[in-house]
């Protein structure tokens, strides 16, 4: 299915370049491949942006909006889209997250893996996003999270300190695998864009986390930069043991969240961001775990790429900042600014 209408929505020209590396630098596409474009009403700007490139490499495509085929929140992505995704060999899906909808994302990536498509997961994009970290250097983002991987695959354990009152150490396990998904994305995985990040599903991890950059999936929008009320989230043997917030309501909504099944409080993704286009947070998930830093997530481990034996239902991340950050013995991280 191809929308015609796309062509009648205008959209900001300012959005071309941040479209035009996403769709050349980060997923190369070639003009005898095809490409499906999954968004929804509100990113449809922003889709449209990405169709005027597509038709610059020459490429058949397919726009594909959620609400055409059903009713929103839905925990079920619509079967044509996915029957018209496995037909492609290149996917952006480019829409907001929306309450109980991470299965029908699951679901999503499940058929890009299982068909080895070449997908960007642009979840919460926005105009500013595209603005800024999507008009970053992903060579060099690449060159940098490169060096960083292959250090922190011989790491035995990561510590990790701020000003904020950070304070944890991660252990890790060599048979789970480190992940690469620095904006130049390969069949092996599919990246977030803007990429810039390296992540691994940690063995264990102690400490006390401060999250005083952003909450993410639907709690980020509704919340936003955390600077004046963080999150302090006290871990023991990789799982939530206390959480504390002067913010009530992020209180109560971030504790339901990670109770919802037996591995929601659970310490799933461990990652450093490595967008160095990226200097502060903007109270947006999808650029703000990018961000020079350490940012955790409870719940998912990403058991298909990273090897975990456990899985969830849910997946929340959480960003700190001003990050002091060794592995073993070697700083790579002060205030924020890489030493590497």
């Amino acid at each position: 299915m191809k929308n015609s209408f796309i062509t009648e929505i205008d959209f900001d020209k300012e959005l071309s370049i941040g479209a035009e590396k996403a769709i050349n630098s980060c997923l190369r596409l070639k003009p005898e491949e095809r490409i499906t474009i999954i968004t929804d009403n509100d990113s449809l700007e922003i889709a449209t942006s990405i169709v005027s490139e597509v038709k610059k490499v020459g490429s058949d495509y397919s726009l594909m909006v959620i609400e055409d085929y059903v009713a929103r929140p839905t925990p079920n992505m619509p079967k044509p889209i996915l029957e018209d995704l496995a037909k492609s060999q290149v996917s952006i899906f480019c829409a907001q997250a929306q309450t109980g909808e991470l299965s029908s994302r699951i679901q999503m990536t499940a058929v890009v893996n299982r068909h080895k498509i070449r997908h960007g997961h642009m979840v919460n994009i926005s105009k500013r996003i595209m603005k800024e970290a999507m008009r970053a250097d992903f060579l060099e983002i690449d060159a940098l999270s490169q060096k960083l991987i292959e250090k922190a695959r011989k790491a035995r354990y990561i510590k990790c300190k701020s000003k904020g009152g950070t304070d944890v150490i991660a252990e890790f396990s060599h048979k789970l695998n480190w992940l690469k998904t620095s904006g130049i994305i390969s069949v092996d995985k599919w990246g977030n864009l803007p990429g810039g990040e390296i992540f691994t599903s940690p063995l264990n991890v102690e400490g006390l986390f401060v999250v005083d950059g952003v909450v993410g999936d639907y709690l980020c929008p509704k919340y936003g930069d955390l600077k004046d009320t963080p999150l302090f989230i006290e871990i023991e043997d990789a799982r939530i043991k206390k959480l504390t917030c002067e913010n009530s309501a992020l209180l109560d909504e971030f504790t339901a969240y990670t109770m919802t099944d037996e591995n929601s409080n659970r310490v799933g993704e461990f990652a450093i961001g490595t967008n160095i286009a990226i200097s502060k947070v903007i109270g947006e998930i999808l650029q703000d775990e990018k961000l020079p830093s350490i940012h955790m997530a409870f719940g998912h481990p990403y058991s298909e790429h990273t090897g975990a034996d456990w899985v969830s239902t849910t997946h929340i991340d959480c960003v700190g900042i001003d990050m002091d950050i060794w592995l073993e013995d070697e700083k790579v991280m002060e205030c924020g600014k890489f030493l590497i």
